[in-house]
């Protein structure tokens, strides 16, 4: 391990941050939590111009190590996997599993976050005069899929505990923020069994309980 870190995670509960926080929980590496408050998100103003400073777009989380900012979710979590491991989270290249570690990596967030925030927009966010049922409908039937894929190529069937390497991944820290975001919504009913059981695994670790206490 490196220094030790000065680590500040800006923080919203249900937000994307509950990743980053779940990866230090998980690390065991000492932080400190900047609250904020998605109020304002719908004009535009998280955190006021405090947070502005660290992220323009003034979107949730970042992460500040010193004198140095991270934005991205996904990107924060390898950062302090890299920066401050080795760590079990990350599957190694010369794992059989790594191929699926990358894989499942990003389909969290480059492809089943695309169709989990359209039924947000649609079913949650959007006045419902400017709701489109027929985006909803699609959006949740598309979300059905890639559950059904989780399960089938992910999972194998309830083969796997997790989705590479045996073991807690930042791949499982990806998806279950969709998984999680899925059962807030009243979405979930959508998962075949073995997901359920899955993210049932996930929320059972104790990391998962301190990075979605508050």
């Amino acid at each position: 391990m490196t220094d030790a870190p000065k680590l500040t995670l800006f923080h919203a509960p249900q937000s994307r941050s509950v990743r980053p926080r779940w990866c230090l929980e998980e690390m065991g590496l000492p932080y400190q939590i900047e609250r904020l408050s998605v109020m304002g998100a719908a004009r535009g103003d998280v955190g006021g111009a405090a947070y502005r400073a660290v992220n323009p777009l003034q979107k949730v989380p970042a992460l500040t190590d010193g004198d140095r900012i991270i934005l991205e979710s996904l990107a924060i979590c390898e950062y302090l996997a890299n920066r401050y491991g080795p760590s079990p989270l990350v599957v190694g290249v010369d794992e059989d599993d790594y191929a699926r570690y990358l894989e499942w990596l990003h389909f969290g967030e480059a492809t089943m976050s695309t169709t989990v925030n359209m039924m947000l927009a649609q079913l949650v966010f959007l006045p419902e005069e400017h709701r489109n049922p027929g985006t909803a409908k699609w959006a949740v039937q598309t979300i059905g899929e890639q559950l059904s894929l989780l399960a089938t190529r992910g999972l194998e069937e309830g083969k796997r505990e997790f989705l590479a390497g045996d073991r807690l991944t930042l791949a499982d820290m990806s998806l279950g923020y969709m998984l999680f975001l899925l059962k807030i919504t009243k979405q979930f009913h959508v998962a075949p069994d073995s997901v359920g059981e899955y993210f049932n695994r996930l929320r059972a670790t104790e990391s998962w309980k301190r990075a979605t206490a508050d």
